[in-house]
């Protein structure tokens, strides 16, 4: 027995309620158990049940053991004064408290129990594998939605941290997380650090000369401290000392890393893909807001390095013809991971409804992703359709399944209620 498990058989009541007796032997009804409280305090609120004939409304405490009430420091806890009844499963001592105790343990399906054991002991993919098609597609789209918001707001909670720290500039936090998702999950810290390093201001200023945006991100990265003997480099390590002395810009601590990357992912070339999308952009945190359609983002996205990089992946060396062109799923990456999140916390925080909407909406536009996690759903029967998919089973499958939270999951729950009934 855990707590939780406790709580979510009082929250539902599975346990049989007739003839209920406290542990002094007085009869007890339960007319309402109360709201489920994540917050401090007691577990349940706005209780009502009837003792011996007298109706008590205020809140409701569990635990598994009646001794764990003073281990947890309730009786000096002012939280704690409303509490009208203590529910545990197991009565182990009589601790003198001013209102009645309920003991569970007898009271519970023993099918139940052994159910919930099975799901938290599962060792498949989910803990609910074989018996998830069971759930309606109502229930299922319902659940996926609220994942997705849920996942959209805790990196929403990230990104108006940032925005204090950012001097309250959308702008300049877009071109963090912007930079971020170029330098995909390998480079990603060094590339934000990059883009903290060049505020977006100093961009601004030289947005109309590429060779000094490569300059300013190469320069950074500590990419041109080398000896160089092709022309393109050198002049860009000009431009650099230059730009450095003007703006007295600070050296990141770390550099990007080259082993084990795709060459088409390589930092160089994900850099110098950035300086071009920095100079052919106009006011993207502007079409963010206005455009509704995710085509207009695309269209932005749509960029190729300079023609250096046709013939290189890295400075001084050469390499067969290839165009340096961003992908599509590397712009899918973008939209996901940058600017659906950016839209969702501008409108969490300006309290506008049609940002968020709007947000989901393009979720369920742009493809969904390709990995151990989707390719798992697949294989139980739900194929992710979309973005908007892949993302909700993300956040299942990290938050809830492998943290065994069944009980606050639709799926776990909806499973052990077929069984309590």
């Amino acid at each position: 027995m855990t707590e939780r498990l406790l709580q979510f058989i009082w929250q539902f009541q599975y346990f049989n309620a007739r003839e209920l007796l406290t542990t002094e032997g007085e009869s007890l009804q339960v007319i309402q158990p109360g709201q489920y409280n994540t917050n401090q305090g007691p577990d349940f609120s706005n209780a009502k049940i009837q003792v011996a004939g007298t109706t008590w409304a205020g809140t409701v405490e569990l635990h598994i053991n009646s001794s764990d009430w003073n281990i947890h420091g309730h009786s000096s806890d002012r939280n704690y004064r409303n509490v009208i009844l203590h529910v545990v499963w197991n009565h182990d001592k009589n601790i003198g408290l001013p209102f009645p105790t309920l003991e569970l343990q007898d009271k519970v399906s023993k099918l139940l129990l052994h159910k919930y054991e099975e799901l938290v002991n599962a060792s498949a993919f989910i803990p609910c594998g074989q018996r998830i098609q069971e759930v309606t597609d109502i229930a299922w789209l319902s659940w996926k939605e609220k994942l997705l918001v849920e996942r959209l707001l805790v990196r929403t909670e990230t990104i108006l941290q940032q925005l204090e720290s950012a001097g309250c500039s959308w702008e300049e936090i877009l071109w963090w997380s912007l930079a971020r998702n170029f330098g995909s999950p390998v480079n990603g810290a060094v590339f934000e650090e990059i883009a903290r390093s060049v505020p977006i201001m100093i961009l601004a200023r030289h947005k109309n000369q590429l060779q000094q945006l490569e300059a300013l991100l190469f320069g950074q990265a500590g990419l041109l401290e080398e000896e160089f003997t092709e022309q393109y480099p050198r002049l860009l390590q000009k431009e650099y000392r230059f730009l450095n002395r003007k703006y007295r810009l600070k050296k990141i601590n770390g550099r990007p890393a080259l082993l084990r990357m795709r060459p088409s992912a390589f930092p160089t070339v994900r850099l110098a893909q950035l300086a071009v999308f920095i100079q052919q952009s106009r006011h993207f945190f502007s079409v963010i807001r206005e455009s509704e359609e995710i085509k207009d983002l695309y269209r932005m996205l749509d960029v190729t390095a300079n023609d250096y990089w046709h013939y290189h992946y890295l400075f001084g060396e050469t390499s067969a013809y290839r165009k340096k062109k961003l992908g599509r799923q590397m712009a899918d990456s973008i939209l996901i991971n940058t600017v659906v999140p950016m839209l969702f916390a501008l409108g969490h925080y300006h309290r506008m409804e049609a940002y968020k909407d709007k947000a989901l909406r393009w979720l369920g536009s742009i493809r969904a992703e390709s990995n151990n996690i989707t390719e798992g759903f697949s294989r139980l029967g739900f194929p992710a359709g979309s973005a908007f998919d892949s993302q909700a089973f993300i956040q299942l499958k990290h938050v809830y399944c492998d943290a065994r939270r069944c009980l606050d999951c639709v799926v776990g729950a909806g499973l052990l209620r077929s069984v309590a009934r």
